[in-house]
């Protein structure tokens, strides 16, 4: 019998030759990850614990959610990190200035590759399975114990299978994709599941889109989001990793839990309406929906290339009258490279703010929360009420083409 990707790393890190799915197995970890709400308390379950930390190199610590501290409370959790980091010599700690949102830059630096096992205490650290890895989210004592013992438990999931065909239109991107999926299965429709991508439209789609979209796979209840080793995936790991890695392919016989096919041929611009990820509907259907504020950034959508989608809709444009747009680059070298190709100057010019890499408004944490009555488009992952401030605001998730341009038209629209 065969395996799917998710089973042959789990397989793999166990020592076992076979898996499936409910099997409890205990697992040797490649990295532990947390940032600056999850890791002061892992810090101090970990500090019960009473042992040193198994590997400083195998350990990420990322101040990105409030940082540069908004306040004391948040000076204090990124104090405690800080110092724990040069306590305990975390190879992987990068204080402000040097940070950018931890799921932009893990990938960026190299630090997470093909075929390895990751937990982290923030949901979101499906985001690595676009590099063909299995990473998934993790409570604080869980997180603790992998610093100590280097080890963590999983139960083998069950897998849902993409299957991707078709070819991508000029103004579709991963964020239209995973929201489709979504909106297909809900946002409990992989629960306790692995997500995993395969057919032909896989080629399709950028490291970009694949990072969207495996960051998004919790959104539909996914443990992880998982996708094959390609050239794609050579292209983007070769001169960031520098240490050996092993990527695995699905059997032609592996099982699944069930599958879901997704022409890109035929996806138009979408956006999820308040107050769930699965309020899906193509954008020339949500009718005349007003709004307050644009954010293009955060974990899911501050990358290269979203940025540039947004330049180009913005370019030699102004933003409504009505609408703020905020922009935040995912890290330093991203913004960087955004002032070198002028894009900075072009978001400045359509009337646009733009912030140092930061999570920000994603969570409610500071540079852009809603009052009551408010209306958002983002390129962010949640919309769930009073995620981004006020309990009476509105959060609409969308691509960075759809975000654009509603902030050029003060209302959800998608470009021309």
């Amino acid at each position: 019998m065969g395996m799917n990707m998710s089973e042959k790393i789990l397989a793999r890190h166990a020592g076992l030759d076979f898996v499936e799915p409910g099997q409890l197995v205990v697992c040797p970890l490649d990295m532990v990850l947390a940032n600056d709400v999850t890791g002061p308390p892992s810090i101090k379950e970990f500090e019960k614990i009473g042992k040193p930390v198994f590997d400083p190199e195998k350990i990420a610590l990322i101040p990105d959610h409030f940082q540069p501290a908004k306040d004391i409370k948040s000076a204090d959790l990124a104090k405690s990190m800080r110092d724990f980091a040069r306590k305990n010599n975390i190879k992987h700690y990068y204080e402000a200035g040097r940070v950018g949102i931890e799921h932009v830059i893990l990938p960026e630096f190299g630090i997470v590759a093909p075929g390895m096992l990751t937990i982290g205490a923030d949901s979101h650290t499906c985001t690595y399975g676009a590099l063909n890895g299995f990473s998934t989210g993790v409570g604080t004592t869980d997180l603790a114990v992998g610093m100590a013992t280097g080890k963590s438990w999983f139960k083998v999931p069950e897998v849902v299978h993409v299957v991707l065909t078709g070819n991508k239109p000029a103004n579709i991107c991963g964020k239209d994709v995973i929201l489709t999926l979504i909106g297909k299965i809900g946002v409990d429709g992989a629960l306790y599941k692995s997500i995993e991508f395969d057919g032909e439209g896989v080629k399709e789609l950028t490291m970009t889109d694949r990072l969207t979209i495996s960051n998004m796979a919790i959104e539909a209840g996914g443990k992880a989001g998982v996708f094959p080793f390609d050239e794609i995936t050579k292209a983007y790991v070769d001169g960031r990793v520098n240490k050996p890695y092993e990527p695995v392919a699905p059997d032609k016989d592996a099982k699944y839990s069930m599958t879901v096919e997704i022409n890109l041929s035929e996806l138009k611009p979408v956006v999820a309406l308040p107050h769930l990820p699965e309020n899906v509907k193509p954008v020339e259907e949500v009718g005349e929906i007003k709004i307050n504020q644009v954010v293009i950034g955060s974990c899911t959508n501050g990358r290269l290339e979203d940025l540039e989608i947004a330049a180009n809709i913005l370019r030699g444009k102004k933003i409504d009258e009505n609408v703020r747009c905020i922009i935040i680059p995912g890290s330093q070298a991203i913004y960087k490279e955004a002032i070198k190709r002028g894009w900075i100057d072009t978001f400045i010019d359509a009337g646009c703010v733009v912030s140092c890499p930061t999570c920000g408004p994603c969570l409610g944490g500071y540079m852009g929360i809603l009052s009551a009555g408010e209306r958002c488009v983002s390129t962010t992952n949640r919309n769930f009420r009073g995620r981004m401030g006020h309990v009476d605001s509105e959060v609409y998730l969308a691509s960075p083409f759809v975000a654009a341009a509603s902030a050029l038209c003060g209302k959800i629209a998608a470009p021309l």
